[in-house]
């Protein structure tokens, strides 16, 4: 289960996520970063430090976000 990156983060990209997530998972998608579910560890390290509470564990996304779950999966996904 990954972690997902959601859309309070559009035009926010403070990039401290990308910073603290020791496995590179987190990389610029254009209006917002975007997490690699594949190489997403689990570790939480991101969450806390996204001053705009972007970053959700996929399993507690909330409904009105949910679509943020494939936008970050098909992005790695080309």
């Amino acid at each position: 289960m990954a972690f997902v990156i959601t859309s309070p983060c559009i035009g926010e990209k403070a990039a401290d996520c990308v910073e603290a997530c020791p496995v590179d998972a987190i990389h610029d998608g254009g209006d917002t970063y975007l997490i690699d579910p594949n190489v997403c560890i689990d570790c939480g390290a991101c969450e806390p430090v996204c001053p705009v509470s972007a970053i959700f564990q996929e399993e507690y996304v909330p409904d009105e976000e949910q679509a943020w779950i494939a936008i970050n999966r098909e992005f790695y996904e080309r």
